[in-house]
């Protein structure tokens, strides 16, 4: 069993996707980055005030300090303490204790031989005698006589603290003052800006994804659109088209691909209209062939004689109608090898060419010099089949001239004749595959001819126009558009190459 192909992800969510997930990095960067300044800051800040107590402690014992240093939860102390007005590290901690009130988020303790003993009697801090692990954290760490700083976690919150060694000659007690700051409690206002910053975050979020979904739509419905109008072009119907407004990148893609849609619904018509030709001229020789088979007598020898001629001159025509259909085919794919020609030696060899095309006269009228950009071949090619054409359609002993001529609009490669001419209703319509001027078919002629020429001259940017030749006939020029470089005038030559008045 074919397993269902999975529906991919629409072009708008991917989109939205993707702009909410840069928005939501950038808030979560700045969100981390402010927390953790904001947070460093508080844990500075915090850090000096503890510091600050060694200072204070020595303001408090030392009496030989102007004042005492205070910190912006402790209190000066109201008068100097000697350590030789006590007599043992315990009175001494007991004044040292009641007169250092903390501060709001702060607590105090004096540790004696490891035991907690006395503590602030004031209610602007919180109690830390009863933190049994702490106290023997800070008992064990100011073993060696050194202040301590560290963080201790309890079962109700986060501590800070410092603790400072108090020893007194003659006294065997050894004393501990800790002062102790609740973290939790001073980065409160950190922790509640980023709660708010978090929900301010979600709702611009969710700013971002409505608003987005909407632009994303608008900005996306034109390739939506583009989306529906290819679904409904088929070969029958290439005619839908979108609709371009404006001046973004979007329109500029709808009107690009319209002028896609034009050149190949043109394209199509073309092959379509190529098959119907086809189809109509290969029923003329093939009833032909058919129908002279049919009534061939196999035992008369001259009747299966003629049957035969006719029908290898009918293969004949097909296989001119193939080759010319082919020459067709490739003078439309644009199978061109561009470079500088040089309009006087194509001239020449165009001249060369047609003196030996019987029954007429051939004059080279003008030679042009100076340069164009093409493909020499190419438009050889196309002048000769404009010189044949005339020849098959001027009475014979009759004069053609060619010739060529540049100026200001480019170059223009004419051939002449003095037949009967075509008339203006039909001019339009003489370039299209089989179609003739007459109505009736020249002698080996496909009716491809002049659509090669045309072909020819538009892969060169150029056009090919029919006007009247003074006197009678018709007058086939190949206009080029200018190179970059022309020289000026062309000569007159008025030679006659040849006449030849059999047949």
């Amino acid at each position: 069993m074919t397993r269902p192909t999975p529906r991919p992800i629409p072009a708008r969510v991917r989109i939205l996707a993707a702009i909410l997930a840069v928005a939501c990095v950038g808030l979560a960067v700045v969100g981390s980055v402010t927390f953790l300044v904001q947070r460093e800051r508080v844990l500075l800040e915090v850090d000096q005030r503890l510091k600050a107590q060694v200072q204070i402690l020595q303001d408090v014992a030392d009496p030989s300090d102007d004042a005492a240093s205070t910190d912006s939860g402790a209190e000066t102390a109201s008068e100097r303490l000697d350590m030789a007005d006590y007599e043992s590290v315990e009175e001494y901690l007991y004044v040292a204790t009641a007169r250092l009130v903390p501060a709001r988020n702060e607590a105090a303790v004096a540790i004696i031989d490891g035991a907690a003993h006395y503590k602030p009697v004031t209610l602007s801090g919180f109690d830390i005698s009863d933190e049994v692990a702490l106290i023997d954290r800070v008992v064990a760490e100011t073993a060696d006589g050194a202040t301590k700083q560290g963080t201790a976690v309890t079962e109700d919150r986060s501590l800070r603290y410092i603790a400072i060694p108090i020893a007194m000659e003659g006294d065997e007690q050894s004393g501990v003052y800790v002062r102790a700051i609740d973290l939790g409690a001073e980065l409160e206002p950190v922790t509640a800006a980023m709660a708010t910053y978090v929900i301010a975050a979600l709702v611009v979020l969710a700013a971002i994804g409505v608003v987005g979904w909407f632009v994303t739509g608008r900005l996306l419905s034109p390739i939506r659109h583009m989306r529906e109008t290819a679904d409904s072009i088929s070969i029958t119907d290439l005619s839908p088209r979108l609709s371009a407004q404006g001046n973004d990148d979007i329109s500029d893609l709808s009107r690009t691909v319209n002028s896609m849609l034009d050149r190949l619904e043109g394209s199509v018509d073309v092959q379509r209209q190529l098959l119907d030709d086809v189809r109509h001229e290969l029923k003329t020789p093939i009833t032909i062939v058919r129908g002279h088979l049919e009534l061939m007598d196999p035992g008369d020898a001259g009747d299966a004689a003629s049957a035969r001629e006719i029908g290898i001159a009918e293969l004949d025509r097909l296989a001119r109608l193939v080759e010319d259909i082919d020459l067709l085919a490739a003078a439309e794919g644009d199978s061109y090898v561009m470079g500088d020609v040089d309009v006087n030696a194509l001239t020449a060899r165009v001249g060369e060419l047609v003196a030996v095309i019987p029954h007429h006269d051939w004059i080279v009228d003008a030679h042009a010099t100076g340069v164009v950009r093409g493909d020499q071949d190419r438009l050889l090619q196309a002048w000769l089949q404009l010189a044949d054409n005339a020849a098959k359609y001027t009475p014979d002993g009759s004069q053609i001239e060619v010739g060529s001529a540049i100026d200001a609009e480019g170059a223009h490669l004419w051939v002449r004749d003095h037949g009967p001419g075509i008339p203006p209703a039909a001019r339009h319509r003489i370039f299209r595959r089989f179609n003739r001027a007459h109505g009736k078919r020249a002698v080996g002629g496909s009716g491809l001819g002049l659509a090669i020429v045309d072909a020819i001259t538009k892969g060169h940017g150029g056009t090919c126009t029919v006007t009247d030749t003074p006197g009678g006939g018709a007058t086939f020029t190949i206009h080029l558009p200018p190179a970059a470089a022309e020289l000026p005038a062309p000569v007159r030559a008025g030679d006659v190459l040849q006449r030849e008045a059999s047949a």
